[in-house]
């Protein structure tokens, strides 16, 4: 055969004719003309000009007279791909079907950072800057500074953005169960408890395998009957592993603030420092199951139940990230909130970036148990004195209602000290209304710490 193919060649293209030519198209590109070399062909294929050979990558023909044998030295490892994957909700109807896409950036091996947005539907900033953040991750991909997997999920509650009533989109609770989108996922510590003690072990990192192996296998067993179920359900498998789970949320009308568990918090600082986020607010278990709890949370509840006898790791760093008002929806915003949140995973060594220098703690990290509700008690316009992010001291006044049919205005003060961090969007307050909350050091109410 190759003997056939020589003749072929010999007769069409004589090889002084070829060398010839190779060395006009050689010329034409700026670089000297090797020469014809006498005897074996390979080595005039190979051998090239020394400006040649030093411009030529690594492992290329040109080097090939210079290597001690093949293979010496190994081809550097092709950046990996984006890759995008396709989770089928149940279908609550014939004839409709809903989909969560999750894209999974970098060779993994590494941490895994798992990041969702818009799980209340109508909270749309994260989603924005989800969209920013897959801009950055692919370019990190493409050149190869990716030590990690990081999958960004843009749209995680489908369901919600189906739901729209005379113009506006109702994405907090599910119309068809009433139930909060972002409440009642599986508690995983609770899921494993009866396999996971017998294959604990005083290896730390043995015992975050073990631990994840075990929630994979509670959450395969797991046989939802609704698309909401399944939504969570498909979420959950998607995040129980992750090192960092980061939830993209916003608030009514807010300032940016996060919540967090207190047993991570030296783990989630340098996020709230590069977000600039002016509350951290701190609940080991606030109660109902949202999603970014359902992370840490689990950690916490295995090591005070196995720690005596077994070392369990913080295996979850899971943090809520409220991205301000739900109007606040801008490139501006967005590019800024991506980008701090590129230099939080540059600074864990998931990019391999130089990490900028941390900015300072806007205010230092506080109990949810002492954020400050502001309840109005009674009805009228509502008119805000204090704005988002502003320090207030206790007795200040954070807003008035006014009653234009009594002319009575009532003045609505706060009794701690603290950041104004969120307030109410609605101008008019019926009795009862919970219009802002401050957060404060104190730690001083007990139970269900969120709203519904």
């Amino acid at each position: 055969m190759f003997s056939a193919s020589f003749c072929f060649f010999s007769a069409s293209f004589s090889p002084g004719a070829a060398m010839l030519w190779f060395s006009a198209k050689i010329v034409r590109l700026g670089q000297a003309a090797p020469q014809a070399l006498p005897g074996n062909s390979r080595l005039r294929r190979h051998a090239a000009n020394p400006v040649a050979v030093a411009n030529a990558p690594p492992n290329s023909p040109e080097h090939a007279d210079t290597f001690p044998k093949r293979n010496a030295f190994p081809a550097r490892r092709a950046p990996t791909i984006m890759q995008t994957k396709t989770h089928t909700l149940i279908s609550p109807s014939i004839g409709t079907t809903r989909n969560i896409l999750s894209f999974h950036y970098g060779p993994g091996g590494g941490e895994k950072i798992y990041i969702q947005s818009s799980l209340h539907a109508d909270e749309l900033p994260g989603m924005l800057v989800a969209w920013r953040l897959r801009r950055h991750l692919a370019e990190f991909e493409a050149a190869g500074k990716l030590r990690g997997e990081v999958v960004i999920v843009p749209v995680s509650n489908p369901i919600g953005l189906n739901q729209n009533m005379h113009g506006t989109l109702l994405g907090r609770f599910e119309l068809n169960s009433g139930h909060n989108f972002n409440r009642n996922f599986h508690d995983l510590a609770a899921l494993i408890a009866p396999r996971i003690e017998g294959r604990l072990s005083g290896d730390i990192n043995a015992n975050k395998l073990a631990v994840r192996r075990a929630m994979r296998e509670a959450l395969d067993e797991q046989k939802p009957q609704t698309e909401l179920e399944s939504q969570r359900l498909a979420l959950q498998k998607l995040s129980y592993d992750a090192d960092v789970v980061l939830d993209l949320h916003c608030d009514l009308d807010a300032a940016l603030h996060l919540y967090t568990n207190p047993d991570i918090w030296d783990e989630v600082e340098p996020l709230a420092r590069y977000l600039d986020s002016k509350a951290s607010l701190l609940a080991l278990n606030s109660v109902g199951n949202p999603f970014d709890e359902i992370h840490s949370f689990c950690w916490s509840d295995l090591r005070a139940k196995f720690g005596d006898r077994f070392p369990v790791p913080n295996g979850g760093i899971s943090v809520t990230v409220e991205l301000r008002s739900q109007h606040d929806v801008s490139y501006e915003f967005a590019d800024a909130d991506a980008q701090g949140i590129i230099n939080y995973l540059i600074h864990r060594g998931v990019i391999d970036a130089t990490a900028p220098a941390m900015p300072e703690l806007s205010y230092p990290a506080t109990p949810l148990a002492g954020a400050e509700p502001i309840v109005a008690p009674v009805s009228g316009v509502l008119v805000f004195r204090a704005k988002v992010g502003a320090l207030v001291k206790a007795g200040d006044a954070i807003a008035d209602v006014v009653d234009p049919l009594t002319d009575t205005v009532t003045p609505l003060n706060c009794t701690t000290t603290g950041v104004l961090y969120a307030r109410q969007i609605a101008r008019f307050a019926t009795a009862g209304m919970e219009v802002a909350r401050v957060a404060s050091p104190t730690a001083y109410r007990t139970g269900s710490l969120l709203s519904a």
